[in-house]
């Protein structure tokens, strides 16, 4: 059984990027125009074993541990009621991980909230008819990058496992 903890918006963005790691798992729209995203911490996992394919890498890989998510990660629920454009890249062709282009500017580490970028410049090129202004935000995962164009942060709730109770 899930649960999402009670705590108030700038809580749960505290807590999302207070965390080293996250994965997407899920991306959503559902409804017309909203965007549900759920991503879940991940840690180095000590205990876990790194088995390379290849002889050649084993000594690289010696003191190698996973980044997983394991029994006591957190899973975070980001939900836009509406969006103007989004978009995912797989972490590997993605650019700006550390934040390396000077005529941008943003701040968070998970959660980017972008009061200049790139992102931001092509979307008023390309696009018009906003009735409001639109922020750029970026999720950093390790599996992809999604960047979000809405007018209006994101809801995020902090969802954990319930602890398993023995049946009586």
């Amino acid at each position: 059984m899930r649960y999402a903890l009670s705590m108030n918006e700038d809580e749960a963005l505290e807590r999302l990027n207070s965390v080293k790691y996250i994965y997407l798992r899920n991306l959503s729209e559902p409804q017309d125009n909203s965007l549900r995203l759920v991503v879940e911490e991940a840690v180095v996992n000590r205990s876990g074993i790194i088995r390379p394919s290849l002889p050649e890498l084993a000594e690289l890989m010696r003191d190698s541990y996973p980044i997983e998510s394991i029994e006591g990660c957190k899973t975070f629920e980001l939900h836009w009621k509406r969006y103007a454009s989004y978009l995912v890249t797989e972490e590997l062709v993605g650019s700006n991980a550390a934040g390396g282009y000077e005529d941008e500017a943003f701040s968070g580490k998970i959660l980017r909230a972008y009061s200049k970028s790139h992102f931001l410049d092509f979307l008023s090129r390309d696009t018009g008819g906003h009735l409001e202004p639109i922020q750029h935000y970026k999720l950093i995962c390790l599996n992809h990058w999604i960047d979000i164009a809405a007018n209006a942060p994101a809801e995020i709730q902090v969802i954990e496992e319930s602890a398993q109770l023995p049946i009586q």
